[in-house]
């Protein structure tokens, strides 16, 4: 029979030094404290450690894997790698069911210190600061058949008919890439249209330090809900242990709200760099004095202004409002021949008064706090590296967990990468473990 170290000696000849090195590495600069190894248990054995189950599936997003199943092969292939994690070898490793269970049934909470751990090492290290902050959110499609392109199920995105496979997600809808897509049409313009796609599923949003381009918080909600009204939501939570007074907030018009700008201004004495969403706002032309042109290519008159909370309505009236000749409106408007002593259209312009409108948009330096916000989506693609863009498990639970290890993951790459002296790695999970 093989001693101890004869089995150690042999089972390493199956993993490459590199990988070990890398795994070692990695789990040196793992901070679990908050995460409690093992619970008490009045009957039967305590089971695996909670700490060697937790790394396990950092190693699952190490490696890109997408099912627990690949994950279970690996680390039998690879016992080295199980012992790194804090399995004994000697004994049979977990089974598909102790993996599933795990991951569907520990707190987040435990998660979410793991990760702020993380972070605030990285702030010491000087890699993480709150001067620019980007936030973004990102779609994680579930688990069902619906999904699937090649699903030619009736209704499948309908709200009535929700899949079965996973009761947890919501309907979505995402853009399908970010930038417009152009093309020539017949008269040889350039037109521009986005394309939408409806997912079942759930949403990551992220909030980033928007020069490191590393993440700082992270939650996980069902894809139904909106970007705009839980903005404020994350940045109060994540205020609460990682400053954000007197943050550069920068988003895109998905976000855009005042009740966002005023949280950012006056809550968090900020500022907000947020593209504008111009949702069901109509375009006027102006003259260069800024009065309206009406439908006969006339300028208007103003007529009054009505007075908001947070905006004013500049009224416009028709240049022959008060003219009895019905032979002076070019278009024959409508409302020109109303019969009234005040004749003609009416239309009105809103000018906001509140800190959202104060911004001015086309200026330089607006532009140039808003690029920054590219970094959210260089890490957004390095996240979904991680095989997290689609699920492969079938609850909220258990999502939510795999996401914010996902985050982990990366952030414990950095911490490793810089403290091996490897920085110009500490993005670069492939990169890192090649040098390892």
């Amino acid at each position: 029979m093989y001693q101890r170290q004869e089995i150690f000696n042999i089972i390493e000849l199956f993993t490459s030094q590199k990988l070990i090195n890398f795994y070692t590495k990695l789990f040196e600069n793992l901070d679990l404290s908050p995460l409690p190894d093992r619970l008490p248990s009045k009957y039967g054995p305590t089971g695996y450690s909670r700490h060697a189950l937790f790394r396990a599936f950092i190693v699952m997003k190490c490696e890109k894997f997408a099912q627990i199943t690949d994950l279970k092969d690996f680390l039998e292939n690879n016992l080295i790698i199980a012992k790194l994690c804090g399995f004994d070898i000697l004994k049979p490793l977990p089974s598909y069911s102790v993996f599933r269970r795990f991951i569907k049934n520990l707190s987040n909470s435990f998660l979410k210190e793991i990760m702020k751990n993380q972070v605030n090492i990285l702030k010491d290290l000087g890699f993480i600061d709150n001067k620019f902050i980007s936030v973004d959110a990102t779609p994680v499609k579930a688990n069902t058949k619906f999904n699937n392109p090649k699903s030619f199920s009736n209704n499948k995105f309908s709200k009535n008919n929700p899949p079965s496979s996973d009761k947890d997600c919501k309907l979505g809808v995402h853009t399908a890439n970010n930038s417009m897509n152009l093309h020539l049409s017949e008269d040889k313009t350039v037109n521009s249209k986005k394309n939408y796609e409806f997912y079942w599923g759930y949403k990551n949003h992220v909030i980033c330090d928007a020069i490191s381009g590393l993440p700082i918080a992270e939650f996980t909600t069902t894809a139904d809900v909106n970007e705009v009204s839980n903005l404020t939501e994350i940045l109060a939570s994540t205020n609460e242990w990682f400053p954000l007074e007197g943050s550069y907030i920068i988003a895109d018009k998905g976000y855009d709200s005042k009740q966002n700008h005023d949280f950012i201004r006056y809550t968090l004495k900020g500022h907000a760099f947020i593209a504008l969403n111009k949702r069901g706002t109509k375009k006027h032309n102006l003259t260069s004095k800024g009065n309206v042109i009406c439908d006969a290519g006339l300028p208007m008159h103003k007529d009054g202004k009505q007075y908001f909370d947070s905006y004013i309505k500049q009224k416009f009236c028709c240049p022959f409002r008060t003219s009895k000749d019905d032979s002076l409106c070019p278009c024959k408007h409508d409302k020109y021949f109303n019969g009234k002593k005040n004749r003609g259209c009416v239309k009105y312009i809103t000018i906001g008064t509140d800190y959202r409108s104060s911004i001015n948009r086309d200026s330089i330096f607006f532009k140039k706090i808003y690029s920054l916000r590219t970094e959210s989506e260089r890490y957004n693609s390095r996240w979904k590296n991680l095989n997290t863009e689609q699920a492969y498990v079938r609850n909220i639970n258990s999502v939510t967990n795999l996401n914010t290890i996902g985050h982990i993951c990366l952030l414990t790459v950095a911490i490793a990468a810089i403290k091996s002296g490897c920085v110009d790695k500490f993005k670069s999970l492939s990169g890192f473990r090649r040098m390892a």
